[in-house]
């Protein structure tokens, strides 16, 4: 009898800390990937106008995910069918709107502001999760104050541009961005990752299609170069395709609001890439917020609940 009870508690004791550290991991991977993407949103601004930016961001992840998803969705198309509702909210949100919003705040906004304020959309996660039932725990909850400090204290004394209405664009693509991964957390278990990923990619780029046409009949297309082709390569494959797929998997392992402490990393990041990339100085309030939002992290990444 004791050895029963020894072998029913011993999956609970491996699996659930593996699933937990892999579920990190996968947070870090796409937080990493985006932090490079506000860069390139930046880098963009003035040659590729913001829908066009997205439509084609999409069009590339598109086709980088149907080799993946494409099958799988057809397979699945009956219970895709059935959650239509569900899956096309998920679509505007996080697909169609979110990017679009960001690429028209780089037209104004610096990108370590872009990443600073993205950096709030974790508290609207934690938010919807509590609202949902879902106990966050006092660590966690402790970790997300604590590098929300950081971010806070980063913006009021850390940013390199006034207020401007970039801001309040980039405002609008946080509050997307929490609302896209509260609803992850929904999403139907029977549907596959990748048909799910392919799905909301090509709802949303149909979604975008309207908004595309208009654009070019008004503003015309963009220049084909290397500094506008590289950019969108990045943004459709990396910043599309795999952080998506390592977003969407970390928030079915370990919620949104633990993947969303996480999240915190983007504003560090993006420094440094501004840093490495840019040759933008980082002076002593920028690494004490830094040292606020790493503890931060590792404080709500390691509970438990």
């Amino acid at each position: 009898m004791t050895v029963a009870v020894t072998r029913t508690a011993s999956p609970r004791t491996t699996t659930i800390p593996r699933a937990a550290t892999l579920g990190i991991a996968f947070a870090v991977v796409a937080t990493l990937i985006w932090s490079g993407s506000f860069v390139a949103s930046r880098a963009l601004g003035e040659t590729v106008p913001p829908v066009q930016h997205a439509f084609w961001r999409w069009v590339i992840a598109l086709g980088a995910v149907a080799p993946f998803g494409a099958r799988g969705a057809w397979r699945q198309r009956h219970l895709i069918r059935r959650h239509l509702g569900f899956i096309l909210l998920a679509s505007l949100l996080g697909i169609t709107v979110y990017n679009t919003l960001v690429n028209q705040a780089g037209v104004t906004t610096p990108a370590a502001n872009m990443g600073m304020i993205m950096a709030a959309s974790p508290v609207l996660m934690a938010v919807y999760e509590r609202a949902g039932g879902v106990r966050l725990g006092g660590r966690r909850i402790a970790g997300l104050l604590l590098a929300c400090a950081g971010v806070l204290l980063l913006v009021g004394r850390g940013g390199t541009a006034s207020f401007s209405t970039g801001d309040l664009w980039m405002i609008a693509a946080a509050c997307c961005f929490g609302s896209y991964s509260a609803l992850l957390r929904r999403r139907p278990a029977g549907i596959d990752g990748t048909a799910f990923l392919f799905t909301t990619f090509l709802l949303g780029t149909v979604m975008l299609l309207p908004a595309q046409a208009a654009s070019v009949a008004v503003q015309g297309g963009f220049p084909l170069t290397p500094g506008t082709v590289l950019p969108l390569l990045y943004v459709g494959v990396a910043s599309s395709a795999v952080a998506f797929f390592a977003w969407n998997k970390a928030v079915s392992l370990v919620g949104a609001s633990r993947a969303g402490v996480v999240y915190y990393l983007q504003p560090v990041c993006v420094a440094l890439l501004s840093w490495a990339l840019l040759g933008e100085a980082i002076g002593p309030c920028q690494v004490l917020c830094m040292a606020l939002i790493l503890g931060g992290v590792m404080l709500g990444a390691a509970s438990r609940r």
